[in-house]
């Protein structure tokens, strides 16, 4: 078994995002994983692995389990809470892909990629999980996905998950605005603070 990371595009997943009724909450919704075609990574996933793949999934949001994601891709299988920005509500077949429903948390990295999807940033989609793969034929077997991570556009000259990241860390009242990002949702003027902030890091990165 083998650890395998799988990018899609903004285009690619064909992401849209949308609210909620009472306009509470954000999700993300897409292509998680392609089934029957040979990927970047010179792989071919099985329809019948991806469906196997997100049947488990199924099975652990039943039992009331959270599928938590993150923001980039750390270099293991692990979920770091601390980088958590998103939880998968829904995974489904629709022809050959498997589709996901991403719920944006108010989380730090959560409200960071909340305030990129709202400024127009466009993010993909990419999954992490495990299996094994046929070195001749690039075909993978007994696939198991562990989640699926927002990230940036690769084809993007900036990836800016990590570039805002890094760069608040190292801004002045960088460490004060990431602090307050767990206090979002408490504090209206906290929450108008740290939009604003964000929206001008942002465009300072465009530049």
């Amino acid at each position: 078994m083998v650890s395998l990371v799988e990018h899609l595009t903004y285009d690619q997943a064909r992401v849209v995002t949308e609210s909620s009724e009472d306009g509470k909450n954000l999700y993300m919704k897409g292509i998680c994983i392609q089934g029957g075609v040979k990927n970047a990574n010179q792989r071919v996933y099985p329809v019948t692995e991806i469906q196997g793949a997100i049947k488990q999934v199924h099975e652990q949001l039943s039992s009331g389990n959270s599928v938590l994601g993150e923001v980039d891709h750390p270099s293991n299988l692990r979920v770091n809470l601390d980088r958590v920005s998103h939880m998968i509500t829904e995974m489904w077949m629709d022809g050959p892909n498997g589709f996901g429903k991403l719920k944006i948390l108010p989380t730090p990295m959560g409200n960071l990629v909340k305030t990129m999807l709202e400024s127009g940033v466009k993010l993909g989609v990419s999954s992490r999980g495990s299996g094994e793969v046929n070195e001749s034929s690039g075909e993978v077997k007994n696939f198991e996905i562990v989640t699926v991570d927002v990230v940036a556009q690769p084809s993007a000259p900036n990836a800016y998950p990590k570039a805002i990241y890094e760069g608040l860390m190292n801004m002045n009242g960088g460490q004060k605005m990431f602090n307050m990002a767990a206090e979002v949702n408490e504090d209206q003027r906290v929450q108008k603070y740290l939009t604003e902030s964000i929206k001008r890091f942002i465009n300072e990165l465009k530049l």
